[in-house]
């Protein structure tokens, strides 16, 4: 096993993801520090360095995310796995409304929380960009609510 990502995975999975946070879908434009690309599973755990396991992640998501693959819902306090944008559907776990996003399941609530994605900086980020129809970053995919 190997943490090295090439250069030529590391431009599929930005493209694949279409420069954009696959969890929070901020878009790197809008992203003081360079988007990073992550295991989704961490090889801590067994996961592999190949495309069908890395993600892009802004480095808030990242940071928060680290190596965990689990954390508590708040709502029910039950051990939750995290969203994985690798073989779940963004939209079966969240919903936007005005740059909020809101977790439709319990996998979307425990990712919510231990990512932080509306703390209130990156919040009114999402809010500003929202009202300027700059969010989400695959506005096609996902409608602003």
């Amino acid at each position: 096993m190997t943490d090295y990502i090439s250069a030529s995975l590391r431009q599929l999975v930005t493209q694949r993801a279409a420069g954009t946070c696959e969890y929070c879908l901020i878009h790197q434009t809008f992203s003081i520090y360079r988007h990073e690309v992550d295991h989704a599973i961490a090889l801590k755990h067994g996961g592999q360095t190949t495309s069908e396991n890395l993600v892009l992640a802004c480095l808030p998501c990242n940071r928060h995310k680290g190596s965990d693959l689990t954390s508590l819902d708040p709502i029910t306090g039950v051990i939750t796995p995290l969203f994985n944008p690798r073989n779940q559907t963004w939209s079966e776990h969240f919903q936007l409304d005005r740059g909020l996003i809101q977790g439709l399941t319990a996998i979307g609530r425990t990712t919510l929380f231990l990512l932080k994605m509306n703390e209130a900086s990156r919040l009114q980020l999402r809010q500003a960009l929202a009202a300027q129809r700059l969010y989400p970053g695959l506005p096609d995919i996902l409608p602003i609510g």
